[in-house]
């Protein structure tokens, strides 16, 4: 029986490509620095049984009906919103993707931009480093408080939750919004639920964990900015387009809210001159809140497994859209 054909979007971490390569012929994505071409995805993907796809591998209608070998499509990412699921359910393509593992290591990341933000640790890195460090100064880079400041979490998933258990360390009171109310949390953590307005009007921090979907897209905009404290400093490592980028850069320059830690764009990675990139009052980071050697490789395993299992005949650890397998079984 012949070995299924897998295409690789990017290189993954050793253990991966090795589980890979014990059950399939793998084609793998020459270099790091950048995707796929959609011309090259689309020509290596099209005679391929597998596809381990990225958050920049964009899997639509077009893609899929270009696609027909494919069975499944096993995303190295939590998120899925760079892949249609409904059209690939509609074709019988099991979609998969990585949740939990990487929930404490970018619930980290997010309360590092937090603190980072806040206490202006880039702009007095930028400032040591540039010879400008003449004396100690009562009035030198002053920055917010974290401990006893609210905490607004706008979404209550694994992370969000993981984002208020941290803050119990400091002593936040931690407010939430979410289309689902989690009064079990509520217990435990000691979280106040709100409405996103009476989150925004009350947190001194703002930290986006909702998915990306069509109604999440803009959710923060300008409305939303002239809502807040003009101390308060938003978090993003969700998703960029929950943000409207161009409304947050107006509210950093007016000093609408006093500052924003990102790891996530609405184009990634971020233009070089991008306005937001030119203002002191922001920290930007290469959309790495996933970034630990264990986390990265938990992962790509897990990536791999979804796939070896799917193309075994095997029920997927991590499912999208379940229906499929089901319909499959039927």
């Amino acid at each position: 029986m012949p070995r299924p054909r897998v295409y690789v979007a990017r290189r993954l971490p050793d253990p991966a490509m090795v589980l890979l390569r014990e059950h399939a012929d793998i084609a793998v994505w020459g270099t790091d620095e950048v995707p796929p071409p959609r011309d090259v995805l689309l020509r290596e993907s099209a005679p391929c049984d597998g596809l381990v796809s990225l958050l920049t591998d964009k899997i639509d209608t077009a893609f899929l009906d270009a696609c027909k070998n494919l069975k499944v499509v096993s995303n190295y990412a939590v998120g899925f919103d760079n892949i249609d699921v409904d059209a690939a359910t509609a074709r019988g393509v099991v979609v998969t993707n990585t949740p939990g593992v990487l929930t404490e290591t970018t619930a980290d990341f997010a309360f590092t931009l937090l603190m980072a933000t806040a206490r202006r640790v880039v702009e007095a890195d930028r400032y040591s480093r540039e010879g400008k460090w003449q004396s100690w100064m009562p009035m030198l880079f002053l920055g917010q408080d974290v401990h006893h400041a609210t905490l607004g979490l706008v979404g209550l998933g694994r992370i969000g939750a993981a984002m208020a258990r941290r803050a119990r360390g400091f002593d936040m009171t931690v407010l939430y919004h979410d289309v689902v109310r989690r009064e079990d949390l509520e217990r435990e953590l000691g979280l106040q639920y709100t409405a996103l307005d009476d989150l925004l009007r009350r947190s001194d921090f703002v930290s986006v964990h909702t998915p990306l979907t069509a109604q999440t897209r803009h959710l923060i905009g300008a409305a939303q900015f002239r809502q807040m404290k003009e101390t308060a400093i938003l978090i993003n490592s969700a998703r960029g387009p929950i943000v409207d980028q161009n409304a947050l850069v107006e509210a950093l320059r007016a000093r609408t809210i006093a500052g924003a830690g990102l790891d996530v764009f609405e184009v990634e990675p971020i233009p070089a001159g991008h306005p937001l990139l030119k203002l002191e009052n922001v920290v930007v980071a290469p959309h790495i809140a996933s970034a630990s050697v264990v986390t990265r490789t938990k992962m790509a395993l897990m990536a791999a497994e979804n796939l070896v299992a799917t193309l075994g005949g095997r029920r997927p650890p991590n499912f999208v859209n379940p229906e499929v397998w089901e319909h499959r079984r039927t």
